[in-house]
């Protein structure tokens, strides 16, 4: 992932109406669906917002994050206009959901190798260990209005 991209350099890629915390999950993944739970029952001021990859605003939000939409290991955080990916990503949304969440900062004990390692198994094989998922049409009215989708 590009690092040299300055805070809210996305907004040079669209038009986003939201400017607080969002991210960029596929929409096909079980995982990234319990994920995207995880998020809307845990963030009680509802200022995450979620944009699915397979969407043009997610495909253009990872391009330009140097990240490739096709790629199984792409999932992306965006806090206060700066771009996180992996299991930084993961760290930085349990900081931001507060409570024992921040525990997750625990994960930044393995070496970085081992902490991309992991990340990257289990995003090549999320179909196999989780199933497929419909992350657009989940019953779950919490998460459906995060959802931030093309316009």
């Amino acid at each position: 992932m590009k690092n040299a991209k300055t805070p809210y350099s996305f907004q040079q890629v669209a038009e986003i109406s939201h400017d607080g915390p969002f991210t960029v999950m596929d929409a096909h993944c079980s995982l990234c669906a319990k994920g995207a739970a995880w998020i809307a029952r845990n963030d009680h001021v509802g200022a995450f917002r979620i944009i699915p990859i397979q969407s043009e605003l997610g495909k253009s939000l990872l391009g330009h994050y140097g990240l490739d939409p096709d790629d199984p290991s792409s999932w992306l955080f965006v806090e206060n206009g700066l771009a996180y990916h992996s299991l930084d990503a993961l760290i930085r949304v349990g900081r931001r959901l507060g409570g024992v969440w921040n525990m997750l900062v625990l994960l930044r004990v393995l070496p970085k190798s081992l902490q991309n390692g992991l990340y990257n198994f289990v995003a090549r094989n999320r179909y196999r260990f989780f199933g497929r998922a419909d992350l657009c049409n989940m019953p779950d009215p919490a998460v459906k209005k995060r959802l931030l989708l093309d316009a």
